[in-house]
């Protein structure tokens, strides 16, 4: 059994009840615990709050509601606030975690706790970071730079609501999740805070090995990406690399903690 008293693991969800229940059900076949457990709900159809509270009672998780939809901001901020350990594993609740993880995630732990100055413990991303300095166990510091010859515009992408663990004073550094805005917002935002406080993350290279996203026709994603930013047209992939490098240069320069 694994256990962290240090940590609480911190689930968002919305309308994917089934999919939350794999994943305390293959944290529990990891035999891998936490201090507590709050599960952040958006506003879902009352069959799935029906079943979260039946969940709450056989994983023994706090549940956290609202009466409608507020978006992903305010879905992370209220399940946040009700953390009370040192640290915080974030997953969303389509995330699978993989028999490696349970090795890991100490080694994660541990380097938090040894180096103060660290903020985030990346486990997933849909690719690799560009710039990366080995540390251990599989493990890398992320590199940030604005010089040149760090050119490559995934370098923004330093920050990401893919599956981490984190200070839970993270809200004191970095600010809390814009609200009332569309989610690709809310990330990029915070993407941007990340940045402009000097975030320090550590990424592991092999993160298929730790997690998994699966997303089943019975309970598909909830989450609509526009289509200029999934397009794989030649033409709209080169301006989109264009646009990012002249958009994410100016708006480091000029983001504001408290910009909406």
């Amino acid at each position: 059994m694994h256990k962290f008293n240090d940590v609480t693991l911190l689930i968002t969800h919305y309308n994917r009840s089934s999919s939350l229940e794999r994943l305390l059900n293959n944290f529990r076949d990891l035999q891998v615990e936490f201090s507590g457990i709050v599960v952040s709900d958006d506003g879902s159809k009352p069959e799935h709050l029906d079943k979260l509270r039946s969940l709450s009672e056989v994983y023994r998780f706090q549940l956290v509601t609202t009466p409608q939809n507020k978006g992903l901001g305010n879905n992370i901020n209220k399940g946040q606030d009700q953390v009370k350990t040192e640290f915080t594993l974030y997953i969303q609740e389509d995330f699978v975690p993989k028999p490696l993880f349970a090795d890991k995630f100490p080694i994660a732990l541990d380097a938090l706790k040894a180096d103060k100055n660290l903020d985030v413990v990346r486990f997933y991303a849909y690719f690799t970071y560009p710039y990366l300095r080995p540390f251990k166990a599989g493990f890398s510091e992320m590199i940030f730079s604005v010089l040149p010859w760090f050119h490559r515009y995934r370098k923004f992408y330093y920050y990401s609501d893919h599956p981490h663990l984190r200070r839970s004073s993270f809200f004191k550094k970095f600010g809390r999740y814009k609200e009332d805005i569309p989610v690709e917002r809310t990330e990029y935002q915070m993407m941007m805070s990340f940045l402009k406080h000097k975030g320090k993350a550590l990424f592991y290279e092999n993160y298929n090995d730790l997690f998994s996203q699966e997303n089943s026709s019975h309970e598909p994603s909830t989450v609509t990406r526009n289509y200029w930013r999934e397009s794989k047209n030649p033409l709209i992939f080169i301006a989109r690399h264009l646009y990012r490098q002249v958009r994410f240069n100016l708006d480091l320069l000029t983001f504001k903690k408290h910009d909406t």
